[in-house]
């Protein structure tokens, strides 16, 4: 079952078949994600085949991972099947 798992909490889990993988990333999708841990971001960043992509702060116990998780808000047709999935990377552990 894949987990996002950072400073101990576990962030995200879904079942394998909930779950998309895109260029080794783990896309979870957003009702698989404990929301208490994510704070919004103004960071954005482009992606030439997936659209621009958005992030939320991670925050576990009073310490804060900045940008360490993007979703991409209105995906490129070609990236369709992550649209509002979430995928997590700055030292989040995930596994598939």
């Amino acid at each position: 079952m894949p987990k996002a798992i950072w400073n101990g909490a576990v962030i995200a889990e879904a079942s394998a078949d909930e779950v998309e993988i895109v260029e080794q990333n783990v896309y979870f999708p957003a009702e698989r994600v404990k929301r208490e841990y994510l704070k919004d971001s103004s960071h954005t960043t482009l992606c030439p085949w997936k659209g621009v992509a958005s992030y939320y702060d991670v925050e576990v116990n009073g310490q804060l991972n900045r940008n360490a998780a993007w979703f991409y808000p209105a995906a490129k047709d070609a990236a369709k099947a992550i649209e509002g999935r979430i995928a997590f990377w700055h030292g989040v552990e995930v596994s598939r």
